[in-house]
């Protein structure tokens, strides 16, 4: 499901210099050369384990795995879905793990109908069909479902069209400001912007009784390079497929919140379900979209509105009308999860879990099994180790999750069905997605951070021969340098620029880690690499094949190879590490920056307001002035109050402080004696629950599936992640009582975080 934003910015000149004056920084290693969570003796003897681990990696297995698992259409419900968890069950008994596959029954519509025609004088009737290409060996096959948008409603509507550009909030008061309405309209919106799930919910606020989705070769077609097959990008049948499910309320089975979707679950009535759209939606593409934009009369669209088609882009509405038509088989499909485990020899109720899903919409080799491939090639140099002798202390966990591509239903049941097991066992979820060459994309708890960047400071890119760290760090660099980029793109390239660790990203939604993250507070990463690769042009499409994926992803497989070393490296250690490798400082001075963000937020909403207000009341003088002008004002926010950040302030104090105190016992440790067994025992057990403090059990305003108070998918952003959460989104909501009320409550929270982490630098400083 996961859709990679990275592309290169500049020459392999610039890059390469990039990375000679990151190598040349201060302390661009890492900060302490011993191996975090290791004794001096046991790092040596992991660091072999290592060596011995990355040499049973073979891409061409990765490459063969890749063609047979995407060599028939892959979607949940299809014979070749569950063909392939069979064949990933019989590969992990074969390398010696213990594996089962364990089936949930979920709500899992397909068409039964989908039509869409231009009505009037110059009628189209749209062909929703993604035909076969020269040199794609699976383009052809049967059996692929027609491009549509899962969880979208049934419905058959005709009204006049809209178009509004991509169908975020700002677009929608655009479309006011130029005085066009969208009630008992059809919406046609393109990808890009925002998660597609936003764009029928957004219509659906406002009025809409249908929303199309189209993808404008500006954003992933010929505007950024040659078409399929003769380049990599959407050609013009093209369509992307997906879920439009309310994901912000709740991933996984539409029917069963909250609740594993097991045999005797209760169910919601479908009416019920809270996720599930109103409206009809069907994506579409550009070949099939360019006849409606033409139709389109009304204002120009703005500048930024218009995208790449040769068209003149206007907001509508049309003359004439469209029909829509979506009608589906609402019924149950099997999902089908291969769980597979290696028992630890000394802690084996800590619990180290690693996923990959494996449905895809069509085809799936990018996404999601590029990803799958690399889990796999991990499971199966894990198990050679075994049989050379070795054992993991703590019990190894690898899943290869089903039917994450509808609403990442998979992954959500069993960490549903099993939820009170892994809050007591699991330390670490490390999930990937799609994999490809370029550069690491690193995400999650950050008091992961320092383990991610030791990994990442040893495994070697496949490409620059640097190590996936450095090369991280220089692309960051020239990332930060644009003068287009982002504030945030600019202050990771400050951090990074620092030298020492590089930051990782916080983690909103997407992919499989957010029932184990936000919903049951565990520590997770999210790993993957890409931009470099031409993926993005087909993605949920047909054309996501071995044929496209061994040209323009990773020809040679060594991304893939890269990606096994750095997701096994993290596994190992942290299935044998004495300690585990868990840092909370650089959770305490990422928070220090979040809660940094939230004052600017304040001052910025405050000045915004201010400002607005003033525009207002030359407004209302105007108005005033000549009462005959027919112009009703916008509406006015409320009066801004003082927001209290108060106690999230000195609960982010009080947290750096204790992190310190942390830090310095943990520097005493490890320079000492290993600890006694018991208190070992001890100290891991609360480490490995340390993320759950980070969570309440009432849950987000309005969400109370999703618990973690630090990271969280946003109402309004969809993948995209809002920090600090309850009180962020408060306040860009205006909501002023609910924004203080949130930061007092976010501060409880990690009051709490903060206690358990002076037990653990208690124990750590006991005398017997």
């Amino acid at each position: 499901m996961t859709r990679s934003a990275i592309r290169p910015l500049l020459s392999l000149g610039c890059l390469l210099a990039a990375f000679a004056a990151a190598a040349a920084s201060p302390g661009s290693r890492t900060e302490d050369a011993a191996l975090f969570g290791f004794s001096t003796g046991a790092a040596t003897a992991q660091q072999d384990l290592e060596r011995r681990f990355d040499a049973q990696l073979d891409p061409a297995e990765l490459r063969d795995w890749l063609k047979q698992m995407a060599s028939q259409p892959n979607q949940v419900g299809s014979p070749h879905d569950k063909a392939n968890a069979e064949f990933i069950l019989a590969k992990f008994r074969e390398w010696g793990w213990d594996a089962h596959i364990e089936t949930f029954s979920v709500l899992y519509p397909t068409p039964k109908k989908v039509a869409l025609e231009l009505l009037g004088p110059n009628p189209y009737t749209a062909a929703l069909h993604e035909p076969a290409v020269a040199g794609d060996a699976t383009s052809d096959l049967a059996g692929v479902l027609p491009p549509y948008n899962i969880y979208g409603a049934d419905g058959d509507v005709s009204a006049p069209l809209v178009y509004a550009n991509y169908g975020m909030p700002d677009d929608y008061k655009e479309l006011a400001r130029r005085g066009v309405d969208v009630r008992g309209k059809i919406v046609i919106t393109r990808y890009g912007g925002g998660w597609r799930g936003l764009k029928p919910k957004l219509a659906q606020e406002h009025g809409a009784i249908g929303c199309l989705i189209y993808s404008d070769p500006h954003d992933d077609g010929y505007a950024m390079g040659d078409a399929y097959p003769q380049g990599g990008w959407r050609p013009a049948q093209g369509v992307q497929r997906g879920s439009v499910a309310d994901m912000q309320l709740y991933p996984g089975d539409p029917l069963t919140p909250g609740i594993g979707s097991t045999p005797g679950a209760k169910r919601l009535a479908l009416k019920d379900a809270k996720t599930i759209l109103k409206i009809p939606v069907l994506p579409i593409s550009y070949a099939d979209a360019t006849p409606l934009l033409q139709a389109l009369r009304g204002p120009m669209a703005p500048a930024n509105w218009r995208g790449a088609l040769p068209l003149t882009y206007r907001v509508g509405p049309s003359a004439s009308k469209v029909h829509l038509t979506v009608l589906s088989d609402w019924g149950q499909k099997p999902v089908y999860d291969v769980i597979a485990m290696l028992k630890g020899a000394t802690a084996p109720d800590q619990w180290v879990v690693r996923g990959n899903h494996h449905d895809g919409w069509t085809f799936g080799a990018w996404d999601p099994l590029s990803g799958n491939v690399t889990l796999m090639a991990e499971a199966k140099a894990i198990g050679g180790l075994v049989k050379q002798g070795w054992r993991p202390q703590r019990t190894l966990v690898y899943a290869s999750w089903d039917g994450e591509e509808p609403g990442l239903l998979g992954s959500t049941e069993w960490a549903e069905a099993h939820a009170a097991e892994l809050q007591q066992k699991a330390v670490l979820y490390l999930n990937s997605d799609t994999n490809a060459r370029g550069f690491l994309g690193a995400g999650g708890s950050h008091s992961l951070q320092h383990l991610v960047n030791q990994v990442a400071d040893g495994v070697t890119d496949p490409e620059t021969h640097v190590s996936v760290r450095e090369r991280l760090r220089a692309h960051m660099l020239v990332e930060g340098s644009s003068k287009d980029a982002k504030p945030e793109t600019k202050a990771i390239a400050k951090l990074a620029a620092e030298g020492g660790d590089v930051p990782i990203q916080a983690l909103g939604s997407g992919s499989d880690y957010s029932a184990f993250l936000e919903h049951l507070g565990i520590a997770s990463l999210n790993l993957g690499f890409g931009g470099e690769d031409d993926d993005a042009g087909i993605y949920h499409s047909r054309y996501d094949s071995f044929d496209h994926y061994a040209r323009f992803g990773d020809p040679d497989f060594g991304y893939g190879v890269a990606l096994a070393k750095v997701a096994g490296h993290i596994m190992l250690r942290t299935a044998d590490a004495g300690v585990l490798p868990m840092r909370f400082g650089d959770f305490s001075d990422t928070l220090d920056r979040y809660v940094g963000e939230l004052h600017t937020l304040v001052d910025d909403t405050r000045k915004a307001t201010e400002q607005q207000h003033k525009l207002l009341d030359s407004h209302a003088f105007a108005l005033d002035a000549d009462p005959t002008r027919p112009v009703a004002p916008p509406a006015r926010d409320s009066d801004m109050p003082a927001i209290d950040l108060a106690p999230l302030d000195q609960a982010a104090k009080r947290l750096r402080q204790s992190a310190q105190a942390y830090q310095a016992a943990y520097a005493r440790h490890a320079a000492g004696p290993d600890l006694p067994a018991a208190r070992q025992q001890q100290l891991n057990q609360l480490i490995g629950r340390m993320e759950q403090n980070l969570t309440d059990p009432a849950g987000l305003p309005g969400r109370n599936w999703f618990k973690h108070f630090i990271y969280a998918p946003g109402m309004l952003t969809g993948y995209g992640v809002k920090t600090v959460p309850g009180v962020r989104e408060a306040i860009e909501a205006r909501r002023w009582d609910e924004a203080s009320h949130y930061a007092a409550l976010t501060a409880k929270v990690l009051d709490r975080y903060r206690a358990q982490l002076d037990r653990l630098t208690v124990l750590l400083d006991k005398r017997s």
